[in-house]
């Protein structure tokens, strides 16, 4: 994670803002005061702090706002649960990041859990970031349903903010049912993740699943801003297309 290395209180003023800003800011600081580390000159905002790249910016940005906004969910319904904390952190351990970079993503989902600041907050600054990248946010939005539906049920606070944020993202209902069918229904399972029905042609569902296939492939994700971190995802996402089109083209005998 290059941005991380980068990472001072100085360089997240100097792009982020925002709630997203204070987040990582209050995160960071935590992180740096638990490794007994003197931060005191990561507040020096010269010419000697470093400057993130616009792409080292947008990695920050989707990172800091996958944890916030996880930690705002794991609140949604009440209580935060130990089955939702260990979900989280089963997810966060198996990211390919050092020690360090794990225990500042849990620094972020703790001080997002406990912040004034509230879902639609984190959400909104995201999209103001990346709307000019649907896929992006497609891809985020599915990497929320994926991480909510570890423990197998999809509480309705839960639903209703999946929703908010399908709102503040503009992604359409279709795509929502879509993805949620995925996570929650096995009915027709294969098929929702090729964006059909039964009823689609032959040639739609060849021609959806051209699309999926650059749309989800590891390289395009990276190269459009989401953390090389993610790439566990992207690749899951790539294999589970794959594998519904061989499971249609099968039922379908489609050459």
């Amino acid at each position: 994670m290059g941005w991380y290395g980068k990472l001072t209180l100085g360089a997240l003023g100097l792009f982020l803002g925002g709630p997203l800003g204070a987040i990582a800011g209050a995160a960071l600081g935590h992180h740096l005061v638990d490794k007994k580390v003197d931060y005191t000159s990561y507040l020096d905002y010269t010419e000697q702090t470093p400057i993130l790249e616009r792409r080292e910016q947008n990695q920050a940005a989707h990172f800091i706002s996958l944890f916030s906004i996880l930690g705002k969910l794991s609140k949604i319904d009440g209580a935060v649960t130990r089955s939702e904390i260990a979900v989280v952190e089963n997810f966060i351990n198996n990211l390919h990041m050092t020690d360090g970079e794990k225990q500042f993503a849990k620094q972020i989902f703790n001080e997002a859990k406990i912040s004034e600041y509230t879902l639609e907050d984190f959400a909104v600054q995201l999209y103001q970031t990346t709307q000019h990248q649907p896929t992006v946010l497609l891809s985020f939005f599915n990497l929320l349903f994926q991480i909510v539906a570890a423990d197998g049920t999809l509480h309705p606070a839960e639903a209703a903010a999946l929703k908010t944020l399908k709102n503040i993202f503009k992604i359409s209902d279709q795509q929502y049912e879509d993805i949620r069918a995925v996570y929650f229904n096995d009915m027709d399972k294969y098929y929702k993740i090729l964006g059909s029905t039964p009823e689609s042609s032959d040639q739609e569902i060849k021609s959806n699943y051209k699309k999926l296939v650059k749309d989800f492939h590891p390289d395009t994700i990276i190269a459009k801003g989401l953390p090389e971190e993610f790439i566990d995802f992207a690749t899951k996402r790539f294999r589970e297309i794959q594998e519904a089109y061989e499971r249609v083209e099968k039922e379908r005998n489609l050459s």
